[in-house]
């Protein structure tokens, strides 16, 4: 299967297409996505001599993360995908930052503007997202943890003391050893497309209480 994965949520923007076994990957780390991001997306194209009609899919991380990253990266997806009349794909940046071994107790945080993070506590079928400041975010999660390890993916250093002055006992897990964009392509290859290229919809992290929803 080909397909071409986008981010624009984590830090920078970057695009990978996997086609097969073989990748092929451009990425930055500064928030240049309106300046580089359609050469990088030609880049790793060109890279395998393929054009988007050539493609099984596109995948695109929709956040939460940077605001405007977020915006662009599912702005170029969709006129892609439209434009070449391929399945859209949307993957969830909690989704590409917690490992796919980590524990079925995991939080995993996404860092915003300063002072403020959206996170996502998983707990076997129950998944309960929130975000705005940390001790707020912090609150709403973890006040009924009561033992056990709490296993920390993502943006960890805005939280890791914040926790550990709860009492509750903390185990970091590794970060992926790839890009945003490479991990949302593989992610890709397994999830379901969006019924629609215009049902893929931004997560931007601005969650005024809990979301609870069953684990698929």
């Amino acid at each position: 299967m080909r397909v071409l994965g986008i981010d624009g949520a984590l830090g920078g923007f970057s695009a990978a297409l996997i086609d097969g076994d073989a990748v092929s990957e451009a990425a930055s780390d500064r928030p240049d996505a309106l300046e580089a991001g359609l050469g990088r997306i030609a880049g790793v194209l060109a890279a395998r001599g393929l054009t988007v009609r050539d493609l099984d899919r596109l995948a695109v991380g929709i956040g939460p993360g940077s605001f405007t990253g977020v915006r662009i990266a599912i702005s170029y997806a969709k006129a892609l995908a439209l434009a070449a009349d391929r399945p859209l794909t949307g993957i969830s940046s909690y989704d590409v930052l917690t490992p796919d071994d980590a524990p079925d107790t995991v939080l995993t945080v996404v860092h915003g503007r300063p002072g403020v993070i959206s996170a996502r506590l998983r707990r076997g079928a129950e998944v309960r997202v929130a975000a705005g400041p940390v001790a707020n975010v912090l609150a709403t999660l973890l006040d009924d943890f009561r033992s056990g390890e709490l296993a920390l993916a993502g943006n960890t250093e805005d939280v890791t003391f914040a926790i550990a002055e709860r009492g509750i006992v903390v185990r970091t897990l590794l970060h992926r050893a790839q890009s945003p964009a490479r991990a949302v392509a593989r992610l890709a290859l397994t999830a379901e497309p969006s019924p629609s290229v215009h049902a893929v919809a931004p997560d931007y992290g601005e969650l005024p209480a809990v979301t609870l929803r069953a684990r698929s």
